[in-house]
């Protein structure tokens, strides 16, 4: 993979998040779904610029909903990972096993 093309961590919670929604994944339900489990303060900008990014990339892919069934109601734009998405994450993944693999983090973390 040519660099570049490695995933941030926030574009991996993003797309962990995406895995964990399935069919229920649009920026509100994404910004909830990385709040809730890591505690951290998300703006929703941010995860529609993540997810504009994953998109252009290739990684992710979107449709739009019709309107909700109720007056006033709006389109959603829903997210999925891609075959494309899948791979760089793996490949992320596995370049975070390399660097870690037999080392000690944790020991070598509280020997700082």
């Amino acid at each position: 993979m040519a660099k570049g093309q490695y995933l941030g961590e926030f574009e991996q919670l993003v797309l962990l998040a995406l895995l964990r929604l399935k069919d229920h994944a649009y920026g509100v339900t994404v910004r909830q779904e990385i709040q809730g489990r890591t505690g951290r303060n998300v703006a929703i900008g941010a995860v529609y610029a993540c997810l504009e990014r994953l998109e252009r990339k290739g990684y992710v892919s979107a449709a739009v909903s019709g309107p909700e069934p109720v007056p006033g109601g709006r389109s959603k734009k829903f997210f999925k990972m891609t075959s494309a998405g899948a791979e760089a994450f793996r490949h992320t993944r596995q370049m975070m096993r390399l660097m870690t693999d037999r080392l000690a983090v944790d020991d070598e973390l509280r020997s700082i």
